[in-house]
């Protein structure tokens, strides 16, 4: 092969190369052997005709595009891949093919190449970080929920009272008219809980298992449209009574739920695991901030095959995790209210953010001379394999080393931007014009 020219405009480059005679012929002879089986010619039983009689019929070119498509992968690592000064970023386009006299065949391929990347700042950054903090209101609550956990519920037969869990049966009329989603059956309600219309619950209480009753209430005035501020009846039967125990929250409390023997060293331990949790996502966030803030100054042409394939891979990633809960990305789509085009569209502002941030982070590998030693490789398999639980010679296997090492050095990117931002205090809410003046 011979790369008679390489223009590069923007980040589009074109290529003309010549082929080899021979490789063209080795392409086009392949290109026959696979599509002979399926050619008939009359005189000839399928199959049996030859390459020449094939092309007689059907022009001497017939296979040239199948036999491109054969030898493609030398045509790409020799012209493109190969070529100094631009990486191209997915497959190179046919955008012309000549063949001479002699059935000397020259190409001319298009293909966006990787952009011209100048890094802004990215070491220094100033970034907001808050500060941890876990409250009693928050002890309190894990408390509570831990005490929900271990609670017991038992039928009760005797009148009802608040706090108690009512089993009815209930149905709504609007001057004797039942009016729609006023009926229900067998609904679980804890009375005080005020999941119903005020005055509802209060009634349920005295009522004991099996009697019924009509209960008049008044809709609020901000209900919805046909009911609003309305006075309306329903009768309602009880079912089922029972009432959750709920274990006080002491030391015999911290013994059966934890390691702890006292309360106080529960509450601490909460506290302490509360904080630890918090500050990792703080961390995150301060990590993911920085980056964002280094890509912001980051000056790129992004070509439209970058942010293609990144949303491709989010979208991938998203399919993946609806089809984990049960869903496909169409069905997802139409509950949503629209397609997966729709979604495609919802997306694209992630994908070119980190699109914009990979580049970033690429350039700055570059720029910094980030390298990975063998022994991060070897380290980073071993982490793989303990992942998903395989042996460290199958996840060599499965990994391309290209794509191991530009994790790590993408990560090693990172954590340069990171380690050297700055934290500084949130800025404080501004407060608003119609703001309560002391």
């Amino acid at each position: 092969m011979n790369v008679k020219s390489t223009e590069k405009n923007g980040n589009v480059a074109t290529i003309v190369v010549e082929i080899d005679k021979e490789l063209m012929e080795s392409g086009v002879n392949k290109a026959y052997m696979k599509a002979r089986k399926s050619i008939q010619i009359p005189g000839f039983r399928k199959g049996k005709a030859s390459r020449k009689m094939i092309e007689a019929m059907y022009g001497a070119h017939v296979f040239y595009d199948d036999g491109l498509e054969e030898i493609f992968p030398e045509i790409y690592d020799f012209a493109i891949a190969k070529q100094e000064g631009f990486k191209a970023i997915g497959r190179p386009s046919l955008t012309d093919m000549q063949i001479s006299e002699d059935n000397v065949v020259t190409l001319t391929l298009t293909t966006e190449v990787y952009p011209e990347v100048t890094l802004g700042q990215y070491k220094g950054l100033e970034v907001e970080r808050q500060k941890a903090s876990f409250s009693d209101e928050q002890v309190q609550a894990e408390l509570d929920r831990m005490a929900q956990n271990v609670s017991s519920t038992e039928t009760v037969e005797r009148a009802a009272e608040m706090g108690d869990t009512a089993n009815i049966d209930f149905e709504g009329f609007d001057n004797g008219v039942p009016f729609d989603g006023g009926k229900g059956e067998n609904f679980d309600l804890k009375l005080g809980s005020g999941q119903f219309v005020p005055g509802f619950e209060e009634q349920i209480v005295g009522m004991n298992v099996g009697e019924e009753k009509d209960i008049d209430v008044t809709f609020p005035e901000n209900y919805h449209a046909e009911l609003a501020g309305k006075p309306v009846a329903f009768h309602v039967k009880l079912n089922k009574l029972s009432v959750t125990y709920v274990p006080a929250l002491d030391d015999e409390f911290a013994k059966d739920v934890s390691e702890f023997d006292t309360l106080e060293e529960l509450k601490a331990d909460i506290r302490a695991k509360g904080l630890e949790r918090q500050e990792k996502q703080i961390q995150a966030d301060f990590r993911q901030k920085a980056l964002e803030l280094a890509a912001e100054n980051t000056t790129v042409d992004m070509p439209k095959a970058l942010i293609e394939s990144e949303l491709d891979t989010q979208m991938e990633r998203f399919a993946y995790q609806l089809q984990m809960s049960g869903y496909s990305m169409e069905q997802y789509a139409k509950m949503m209210g629209g397609d997966v085009n729709t979604m495609r569209s919802a997306f694209r502002p992630a994908a070119e953010k980190q699109a914009q941030i990979s580049v970033t982070l690429e350039k700055i590998v570059e720029v910094e001379g980030i390298t990975v030693s063998d022994e991060e490789v070897e380290a980073e398999f071993k982490s793989l394999a303990e992942q998903y639980q395989l042996e460290v010679d199958a996840v060599k296997e499965m990994v391309p080393m290209d794509e191991l090492t530009g994790s790590i050095t993408t990560r090693k990117a990172m954590d340069l931007i990171a380690e050297a931002a700055v934290a500084v205090a949130p800025k404080a809410e501004e407060k608003t014009e119609d703001a309560v003046q002391e």
